[in-house]
């Protein structure tokens, strides 16, 4: 059974990355629904960090957890190097937490 569906999956997943490339000339996406998807995808991006930062195992997460997420999010708005915006973020929180906030 479980082979059948993880095949399904797989033959479903295919066909829709084919269906790409073949339909791409058929099917004209105005320019307006391209620029709501580009929206779409940052608000769904933002809720979820907000989620995940805030209330990460159903409860509230203290404030140690924000603020690291902040200042991270704040470094990669600045486009600081990725490896340097996870550092900056896990620092904050670290010390944050270190001092007593929790």
């Amino acid at each position: 059974m479980t082979f059948m569906v993880v095949l399904t999956l797989a033959v479903g997943t295919y066909g829709l990355r084919l269906a790409g490339p073949l339909l791409h000339h058929r099917w004209q996406i105005p320019a307006r629904v391209r620029t709501l998807l580009g929206l779409a995808a940052a608000a769904l991006l933002t809720a979820l960090m907000a989620v995940n930062a805030l209330v990460p195992h159903g409860g509230f997460a203290g404030w140690a957890l924000p603020a690291g997420v902040t200042v991270g999010g704040v470094a990669a708005w600045r486009r600081l190097p990725f490896v340097l915006v996870v550092l900056l973020a896990v620092a904050t929180t670290a010390a944050l937490r270190a001092f007593g906030v929790s």
